[in-house]
């Protein structure tokens, strides 16, 4: 993997007294150590937070669930992500990532497999109070936790990444990072299949019901994985020498010289956000906020429905291992693209339009996906058109803000950017469940959202240039030219 991230013309500027063979040999072996157990817990984190698509095929028929019940719960995760996000990414900052990290996959452990009991555990007068039944309470009560208790994660990686790698390699090893989503769900499908086929009825449990606690056992194991083993940054890395430490802070040191050099006398006017509350009210910021909403609407408003999208092409409603190994094909595509999409990023230092172009080709096959209905084939190069292009966005994308913010401004506003954005979570699968309750099918849900990732794909395609810090110079380029 690391092969990617290390791309000798991919470095920004090397000091004079460091050969360009010992700095990109460095950040090779810095990837090969990190991001393999990074992409692990993000693996198991996704899985723990998409696996209720697979649990719906079975669970809403035994719960006497609506698709629009299911669809408001599957989203109510991102209104508890939302609420927890800056907190959880200022104190990452503070108390180190290695603790905050493993504490967070803890807790989200322990939340996802108390979704087996999600219509035993007594929530007292709670659900009289909000008029629902227990079992939708509990639905929507575990959802809300469970984001609470990921919030965090996937910004504090990506600020965790800025400790280590300059700006003109981090295309890359985003991409490598959220190839994890892929990964997870290539993996997840056919394992949350093969567990609601193989372990339905042992014990007198459903299948949904041991897909959430064995599922949720990973997580546990990895929480304490990374309370072993991740250093919070390069200064604590046993694994460094004091000359490659060194090295590492004067990449990440010239990378802001270089920033700065960049810079305009009338962007110096404007600055980018330097404190918390900076990164909050800055409009550029707010701008890439809804631009990775419109990524997220069309992420997890698919991501959440595949399953039931996939079983609805033909397949037999008990045969949960064919939809997992056909929901396979989607991710592999877009597992495959996202990694060529962040290289070729790197290798020609422009950030923007390859998000514009990812964020059209997620449109045009949302948009397929409105007229596919149920032919298998139409179906599964539509969901593949989606999938590729929305994880190819979302990777490019990260490496536009970590490169406009900086410091404590960097923690609050990348925090900011995904907490809103992911409100696009809760929204996008939401959308979908109500219109297909009202209407018996999901093209006007896909249509709505595919004009929603051009608006966002317009939105970012017409940001002003001083606000555009996320390029990086391209390859050959001299430091801190233009």
């Amino acid at each position: 993997m690391a092969n990617h991230v290390a791309s000798p013309t991919a470095a920004p500027s090397v000091p004079a007294t460091v050969p360009a063979t010992v700095h990109d040999a460095l950040f090779t072996r810095i990837a090969w150590r990190l991001l393999p157990l990074l992409f692990t817990c993000y693996i198991v984190a996704y899985l723990d937070r998409v696996n209720v698509g697979f649990a719906k095929l079975q669970m809403v028929t035994e719960l006497r669930w609506s698709d629009a019940i299911y669809g408001f719960g599957a989203g109510i995760f991102f209104v508890g992500y939302f609420l927890f996000e800056v907190p959880s990414n200022l104190l990452l900052e503070r108390v180190g990532a290695r603790r905050w990290i493993a504490r967070i996959m803890v807790t989200w452990a322990i939340v996802s497999g108390a979704f087996a009991f999600v219509d035993v555990i007594p929530w007292g007068p709670l659900p009289a109070l909000f008029r629902v039944e227990p079992s939708v309470f509990g639905f929507y009560a575990l959802r809300l936790l469970l984001g609470m208790a990921e919030a965090g994660f996937f910004p504090g990686i990506v600020l965790y990444l800025t400790y280590w790698f300059p700006a003109a390699r981090r295309a890359r090893a985003f991409a490598l990072f959220m190839t994890a989503v892929a990964v997870a769900n290539v993996l997840g499908g056919p394992l949350s299949g093969w567990i609601m086929d193989t372990f339905d009825g042992t014990s007198g449990w459903s299948g949904w019901r041991w897909l959430f606690v064995l599922e949720s056992l990973p997580s546990l194991m990895m929480g304490v994985v990374v309370l072993l083993l991740l250093p919070d940054g390069p200064a604590d890395a046993s694994w460094l020498t004091a000359e490659q430490r060194r090295i590492v802070a004067g990449a990440l040191a010239a990378d802001q010289s270089d920033d700065a050099t960049r810079t305009t006398s009338s962007e110096k006017a404007r600055g980018a956000p330097a404190t918390t509350r900076e990164a909050l009210l800055s409009g550029s910021v707010w701008a890439l906020a809804f631009v990775y909403f419109t990524m997220a609407l069309a992420l997890y408003g698919v991501n959440f429905w595949m399953p039931t999208i996939i079983q609805e092409l033909g397949i037999p409603r008990t045969d949960y291992l064919r939809v997992g190994l056909l929901a396979t094909i989607p991710w592999g595509v877009a597992g495959v693209s996202m990694l060529l999409w962040g290289r070729h990023s790197d290798r020609t230092g422009e950030r923007r339009w390859h998000v514009v172009g990812a964020l059209l080709a997620t449109a045009c096959g949302l948009a397929l996906l409105a007229v596919t209905g149920t032919r298998v084939v139409p179906s599964l190069l539509a969901l593949s058109l989606v999938a590729a292009g929305v994880l190819s966005s979302m990777s490019t994308f990260w490496a536009i803000p970590t490169a406009y913010l900086r410091g404590t401004a960097a923690a609050a506003g990348i925090a900011w950017i995904n907490s809103i954005g992911n409100l696009g979570g809760h929204f996008g699968p939401d959308l979908i469940g109500r219109v297909r309750t009202a209407t018996g099918s999901s093209a006007a849900a896909f249509l709505t959202l595919a004009a929603l990732a051009v608006a966002g794909a317009a939105v970012l395609a017409l940001r002003s240039r001083s606000s555009q810090a996320g390029d990086a110079p391209p390859p050959g380029a001299t430091p801190g030219a233009a």
